[in-house]
């Protein structure tokens, strides 16, 4: 870092991205994008905004948010369109966090929490999943804190029941409950309809994953009016016109498309059971999923040894260096061609290996 670099960024791990490589083709199961192309409409709508780039995007996101409240049964003005749902989680944690109000979240979890908390200076605690990675709703029943809660969980894919969610949101009506619902699309239960019930909760959405616009940068965040109201004055303090207008306009030709998108999710989750089931019969353990992923390791190979082996013919998955999961794998579910090739090749690896 250089000499000005400020020092109240001195301690700041940055979050690190799943590999995107250039100097090889690889089959890539390790940023849990969808293997299938966005739509037509999709391409149309960005297309037709591409024309108008010379024009700033609508900083009020009109069409996208109306769209929005529309498919899920609210209204536009409990919607909050961002740069990638990692945009709505910023904006959640500078709007309702402070040192006064600190945050709590899984242990393991997604890594951009902390990254979070702490270039927002925000006190947090992680509270350790259970053995079995799930968490213990127990643990987070009127603790009188903020709280963020990814569901499914990312990397383990595991997922909360609804009623658990309103357990906890129901528990501290004094604090924000943040339900990150990237991978919701992919078996879960939405926490949507419990914004009407709630006026403490905020649901997370993206379209990089279900939407298959992980390149267009688009996210949205649902809640009370008036939470929303907040981060959108965080928003017009910070960047008014975050979603470009190409983004916006592929956001609503998605919506449109809705059933071609909810269709690739059910062959994703056949692709997913599959995996499973194939994993398991190589003797993994894998870790139920409501994801587009699943979590897996082997006693016979391990975690690093496998991504590396895979790596080495073609096929990425991404592999974590935490104590607790390091001998896990986190497999991004493609088409079900793909998942034949990765279980071909793990036989293989797993027969090579004595």
């Amino acid at each position: 870092m250089s000499r000005f670099f400020s020092n109240k960024f001195s301690t700041l791990v940055p979050y690190t991205p799943g590999e995107q490589p250039k100097d090889v083709k690889y089959i890539k199961l390790n940023t849990n994008e969808s293997p299938y192309p966005p739509s037509k409409k999709v391409l149309e709508a960005a297309g037709g905004e591409a024309e108008r780039l010379q024009l700033y995007s609508d900083p009020e996101c009109t069409l996208l948010h109306t769209s929005i409240a529309n498919l899920y049964g609210v209204d536009k003005s409990e919607v909050l369109a961002t740069n990638g749902s990692d945009e709505i989680l910023n904006f959640a944690f500078m709007a309702f966090s402070d040192k006064d109000n600190p945050i709590v979240f899984p242990d393991i979890t997604y890594g951009f929490y902390p990254v979070f908390a702490e270039i927002n200076g925000i006190p947090y605690e992680k509270i350790p999943l259970k053995e079995d990675f799930s968490i213990d709703v127990n643990d987070y029943i009127g603790i009188n804190k903020n709280i963020v809660i990814a569901n499914p969980n990312a990397p383990t894919g595991k997922y909360m029941e609804l009623c658990d969610i309103e357990k906890i949101v129901k528990s501290n009506p004094n604090n924000v409950v943040i339900i990150d619902e990237a991978y919701i699309d992919f078996g879960g239960e939405s926490a949507i309809p419990l914004t009407k019930k709630y006026d403490n909760l905020i649901v997370t959405r993206t379209f990089s994953k279900s939407y298959s616009m992980a390149g267009s940068r688009l996210g949205f965040g649902v809640a009370n009016k008036s939470l929303i109201a907040d981060m959108n004055t965080i928003k017009y303090s910070t960047n008014p016109y975050n979603v470009n207008r190409m983004t916006q306009g592929a956001g609503v030709g998605a919506i449109l498309d809705n059933d071609y998108y909810m269709q690739n999710c059910k062959e994703i989750i056949k692709a997913r059971e599959y995996t499973k089931a194939a994993l398991e019969g190589l003797g993994f353990d894998v870790l139920d999923s409501k994801a587009n992923f699943v979590f897996a390791k082997s006693d016979k190979i391990g975690g690093e040894a496998l991504y590396l082996a895979l790596k080495a013919r073609g096929i990425l998955v991404r592999h974590f260096t935490s104590e607790r999961i390091k001998e896990f794998n986190r497999i991004t579910i493609g088409t079900m061609e793909q998942m034949e090739i990765l279980i071909r090749e793990i036989k293989s690896i797993l027969e090579g290996v004595k």
